[in-house]
């Protein structure tokens, strides 16, 4: 589901401490033996195995392959099972969209077989295109094109004085996760939402199509769920438990994540004729896409039928789960995961990613052969189900909540991979982690590390008065985690420390979700010799054999703290940038700027003022970032001064418990707000752009939202969950300081 994002960090977390078998023991480290073991070869006859055949939730590949993991994870010694789940996955049973007025216009809505791709023509196979959760809908009625659906793009609307109310929207996909595009378009009235890929983005417009290049070709589309995930993930009639074959289910009426309106994916072959029928006000430059026609708002003459129908069945879901039992703390676990279903062929998403993390778990097994015993528990999990709705990470984390809570020290994930750059993010804690961790793995391409590449990247990056800046920093900043793959339940809903890695930022792909997604395009255009598969797995078995093996955990608070601060410092910055924005475009109302309606250059009609916001105190959280900042450096101080000393593992065992659960201390039980399965006062993912964070998201969204009036408690939640973080921390200083 996830086209790129990171996870994973590096090694030690103060000067001094020893936290990998080297430093240790002075001989040769296990993670260094082990980053000798992937092979590309391996990777790539994964990838051939896995991608050969269309394999979506419920199909009877994705079974077959279920057990073909399964079988590999116990031929190399791991104790390995299958937990099934039943789930909601409608597929379609009737898609017609045509173009009524003022021609008539059919759809073709298919892919057609490239006779350059041997897997193309796997028609009676291949889920056909279409977006998943969409209700049932027999709609008709006028075309407005909306860019690409965002409530900002309406708001545009509205200055032109243009209603979707009883319309069928044309959204271009991108700048927004699909799933909020139709929930903004019920929002504002529309009757069903088509979603068009556009050249400009992903077409020809970026590069030469498919067969030719790696661009989506013009009767392409993307396939993909559009669930209301930022509600909840997971199968829609079994909210916050596992859906197990007894589960209590919601009617399918009641569930909450379906869509208001139909909903369907076009390609832009599909797309031209609707747009070309669409009359009125041309759009601004930044509207138009890279179509041969000029880009108009509508409505116009242009009047569409939309139905599609579904199946509404319950479907099975096969996670494969697969352990190597640890000898010092075999209730801490170390939780590594990628999913293993596809919309079809799926080579790029997800295979690639999952290809790599096999890799890893083979030379895992290898190691242990060779006498290695990891001290912590080591579960690998291939999901299923991620591509309609994080399914079957969502599932197993609900069914195995409060085990997790309790056991868990940290969850890595993984998704496609390409080529390029390290590409991390994830819990602030485990920053310092991830980034020595890529100071030992080498970047197949240019020979540096991954960590100097990537550092390199961050100071091209940035602004000419922050380059010094991120020079000094002795490590690069990782991301946030909004959503879009499996680490969601484990860090928004759960609370457990999360990484999300791959590598990218160099290849080009616009099959994404596509037929054409398969072991040829993969291997004509992406990885092409899977050196960076094998970094990927080099990268993934480091950093699980360091969480492992680590006396006490390797977390680094001061790196949490320096980020909350930044994230205090964004909030006051944005509400001052609001302020100035909301004043300057009263300032136009009042003047009359948008009273010449005769002028198509102009928006054609006034908004009204808007409320500009109030002075709000944000005292509050910033003395809890304090109170936080202080307790994390003596932590981390305590913490290396520990690493000296001849420590008995019950007692490490219980500090690594305390602090494998720090993460907890940031949830609320309540949750947030139309959205309570969502926990994490820090991370979440946007209510209106799906696969985006919103950090603090809380207080950050209020803000944008205009809600003001509840600023104040949201920022107190935080400020609460920051003191309970600090006293948390407070009390595994004085666990360590007590070490003899």
């Amino acid at each position: 589901m996830h086209r790129r994002s990171g996870l994973l960090i590096a090694v030690g977390v103060c000067a001094g401490l020893a936290t990998t078998p080297a430093a240790q023991s002075g001989s040769t480290s296990w993670d260094t033996r082990f980053r000798e073991l992937p092979q590309p070869s391996n990777i790539r006859a994964a990838m051939e195995r896995l991608s050969a055949r269309p394999h979506h939730v419920g199909s009877p590949y994705d079974k077959d392959n279920a057990e073909w993991l399964l079988s590999r994870f116990k031929e190399w010694g791991w104790d390995a099972e299958i937990e099934t789940f039943s789930i909601l996955f409608p597929t379609p049973t009737e898609r017609v969209l045509e173009l009524l007025e003022p021609t008539r216009f059919t759809a073709k809505l298919e892919e057609p077989v490239d006779p350059a791709d041997p897997t193309s023509n796997q028609k009676g196979e291949q889920l056909p295109t279409f977006n998943a959760y969409s209700i049932d809908g027999d709609v008709a009625g006028p075309l407005v094109y909306v860019n690409y659906g965002r409530p900002e793009d309406y708001q545009v609307l509205e200055r032109y004085g243009i209603s979707v109310r009883g319309a069928i929207v044309l959204a271009r996909y991108g700048e927004s996760w699909r799933g909020i595009k139709p929930k903004v378009a019920a929002e504002h009235g529309a009757v069903g939402c088509l979603i068009f890929s556009d050249p400009k983005d992903d077409g020809f417009g970026a590069g030469d199509v498919f067969p030719n290049g790696p661009m989506r070709p013009r009767d392409g589309a993307q396939r993909g769920s559009v669930m209301d995930m930022p509600v909840y993930p997971g199968d829609p009639l079994t909210p916050g438990i596992g859906a197990t074959a007894d589960a209590k289910r919601l009617a399918i009426k009641d569930a909450q994540t379906l869509t208001k309106i139909p909903v369907l994916p076009i390609s832009y072959a599909d797309a031209q004729p609707l747009l070309a029928s669409l009359s009125g006000v041309v759009v601004p430059a930044d509207w138009r896409g890279g179509l041969p026609i000029t880009y108009r708002f509508g409505p116009g003459a242009g009047r569409a039928h939309l139905k599609v129908a579904f199946s509404w069945d319950q479907k099975p879901l096969y996670d494969v789960v697969a352990r190597l039992r640890g000898a010092t703390f075999p209730d801490q676990w170390v939780v590594r995961g990628n999913h293993h279903d596809a919309w079809v062929n799926g080579a790029e998403d997800p295979v690639s990613g999952l290809s790599a993390m096999l890799e890893e778990a083979r030379g895992l097994g290898e190691l242990r052969r060779q006498g290695w015993a990891p001290k912590r528990t080591i579960i690998y999990c291939a999901w299923d189900g991620e591509e309609p709705s994080l399914l079957g990470s969502t599932e197993w984390a609900e069914a195995h909540g409060a085990e997790l809570q309790q056991h868990a020290v940290a969850y890595l994930n993984s998704d496609g991979n390409g080529r390029g750059f390290l590409e991390v993010e994830g819990s602030h804690t485990l920053e310092h982690f991830i980034n020595d961790v890529a100071r030992d793995i080498t970047d197949p391409e240019t020979h540096l590390t991954v960590w100097q590449r990537q550092q390199a990247r961050a100071i091209d990056g940035a602004k000419a008065e922050d380059k010094e800046k991120v020079r000094a920093r002795s490590d690069w900043r990782i991301g946030a985690l909004g959503s879009g793959s499996d680490y969601t339940p484990f860090l928004q809903h759960l609370g457990i420390p999360s990484l999300n890695i791959g590598y990218g930022g160099e290849d080009r792909n616009g099959i994404y979700h596509s037929i054409y997604d398969d072991f040829y395009f993969f291997t004509h255009f992406l990885d092409t010799d899977f050196a960076y598969g094998r970094t990927l797995a080099q990268t993934g078995g480091t950093a699980v054999i360091r969480l492992a093996d680590a006396d006490i955990l390797p977390f680094r608070f001061s790196n949490l703290a320096d980020t909350v601060r930044t994230y205090d410092e964004e909030l006051q910055l944005l509400v001052k940038k609001k302020r100035d924005e909301i004043r300057e475009r009263n300032r136009e109302i009042a003047d009359g700027v948008f009273a010449a309606i005769d002028d198509p250059r102009r928006p054609r009609a006034a908004p009204r003022a808007e409320t500009i916001p109030p002075a709000l105190e944000f005292t509050p959280m910033s003395r809890a970032i304090e109170t936080l900042t202080r307790r994390a450096v003596a932590l981390d101080e305590a913490r290396a001064a520990a690493a000296k000393k001849q420590a008995p593992p019950a007692a490490l065992a219980a500090i690594d418990v305390k602090i494998s659960q720090s993460e907890q201390q940031l949830l609320d039980a309540a949750g947030l707000v139309h959205r309570e399965w969502y926990k994490h006062l820090l991370y979440a993912p946007g209510f209106y752009t799906g696969y985006g964070v919103k950090t603090i998201p809380g207080v950050r969204e209020a803000i944008e939202q205009g809600q003001y009036d509840s600023v104040p408690m949201e920022m107190a939640r935080v400020a609460k969950a920051l003191e309970r973080e600090a006293a948390w921390l407070d009390g595994i200083t004085k666990m360590l300081n007590a070490l003899k």
